[in-house]
């Protein structure tokens, strides 16, 4: 391996991994965000409507924005940890990022035991705020195991399968907690047992490297922009566009309630989620593995954003089942090349090699930060300043500018 400031653990890797590798990478992340995103999109927006009936849609915005406030101060702080961490067990070093994601891993389902009894609203927000804390935890060592390991020529690819993840584990943990265990407690359950299950062989089964003995570990919160605008961009696109995706997707399941008027809004939004995620997987490996062969991230970003936005035009305009079906196989095709593509892309232009994890962790605020924001923003549009159709216009109009701004990446085809 190359060496970087004559530290070879902080060097750009240059051996492509192996696909065991990626696999354990893989589950993990499925494992991670079936406990995150099933919650956020079925079991929350069910508990508090059990707890809450009358003012649901401001409630549910207060449980999730203080979990996403929560989420942008934890992600970038265990992510600058990791990246000091230097532990030995049984007097032999151990490695920097795992110790976090076991760690998170066991905060999160203690969490999600007791949000499975919570009984009222403030132990709903307490307890989604540990599961938080652990989820973003374990995100920001699984995220730096891609510059950590995978070389710049792999990273489309590899990104592509840690993206899909984010909406085929909506899926299975739909699935789960629709049509198998059906009582919210014992769904919160099955996403605990599922998060132990496929995120701790990765942290078991593959090498961590520890720091060198001689490297400093001082954990430096300043990150020096100078001279590196790219990442300040980087930064900015992903905020956008997920603020557009937290707008797009925070109140489905009331929007097939109240706007489609589905019979079956629970059947209904499992069939979306379910093309959803058919779309993802159809345009993430695909767009990340011809991002990587040709060399050319940026206009990868750009058409995901068109499509998104096509999508959310369309459920602005014609509130109806089959446009929702349409609407929701485009919002997943853009949806999964940006992942895979703008995760390869970010990778190439963090600020310091070795900050990796803080870095990421600080891009990962504008993936959180959205989701506290979008509550605050889609709670007032839905219920005084013009309903569904104006948010899924803003939808349109945010996603679209985050794709555009991803063109004033300089360093970075």
């Amino acid at each position: 391996m190359a060496v970087a400031h004559g530290v070879p653990v902080l060097a750009t890797p240059v051996e492509p991994v192996r696909r065991s590798w990626i696999g354990l990478l893989f589950a993990a992340n499925l494992g991670l965000w079936m406990a995150y995103f099933t919650p956020i999109q079925i079991l929350l927006p069910m508990q508090v409507a059990d707890i809450a009936p009358d003012n649901k849609e401001l409630w549910l915005g207060v449980v999730t924005g203080i979990g996403a406030i929560v989420a942008i101060v934890v992600n970038p702080l265990a992510g600058a940890l990791s990246d000091r961490t230097r532990l030995k067990l049984f007097g032999r070093p151990y490695g920097r990022r795992h110790v976090w994601t076991l760690g998170g891993c066991i905060i999160s389902v203690l969490a999600i035991a007791v949000l499975a009894e919570a009984p009222n609203l403030l132990t709903v927000t307490l307890a989604w705020c540990f599961v938080t804390i652990g989820i973003n935890t374990m995100l920001a060592s699984l995220t730096a195991a891609v510059p950590d390991r995978v070389p710049v020529a792999q990273r489309g690819l590899v990104s592509g399968w840690i993206g899909m993840p984010q909406a085929l584990g909506l899926v299975i943990g739909a699935i789960l907690v629709t049509a198998v265990f059906t009582d919210i407690g014992t769904g919160y359950i099955a996403l605990g047992l599922g998060l132990v299950v496929l995120t701790t062989p990765f942290a078991l089964l593959t090498q961590d490297d520890p720091l060198p003995g001689d490297h400093k570990v001082k954990v430096r919160w300043k990150i020096d922009l100078r001279g590196k605008p790219d990442y300040l961009w980087a930064w900015g696109t992903r905020f956008l566009v997920q603020l557009g995706n937290a707008l797009g997707t925070l109140y489905l399941l009331y929007f097939l309630t109240d706007a489609v008027k589905l019979e079956d809004p629970d059947t209904g939004l499992l069939y979306m989620i379910l093309l959803y995620t058919v779309g993802m997987i159809g345009t993430a490996m695909l767009g990340g593995w011809l991002s990587d062969r040709l060399g050319r991230r940026k206009i990868f970003v750009v058409w995901s954003g068109v499509l998104i936005t096509i999508a959310a035009t369309l459920l602005a305009i014609w509130p109806t089942w089959p446009v929702s079906i349409v609407a929701s196989l485009l919002f997943g095709a853009g949806y999964g090349v940006y992942l895979a593509v703008d995760t390869a892309l970010i990778t190439q232009v963090l600020p310091s090699e070795g900050d990796r994890a803080r870095d990421l962790g600080v891009v990962n605020i504008a993936s959180a930060a959205p989701q506290a924001l979008g509550p605050l923003l889609a709670a007032p549009i839905v219920t005084h300043l013009g309903g569904y159709p104006a948010l899924f216009g803003l939808t349109g109009v945010v996603t679209l500018a985050g794709a555009v701004a991803v063109m004033k990446i300089r360093s970075v085809a």
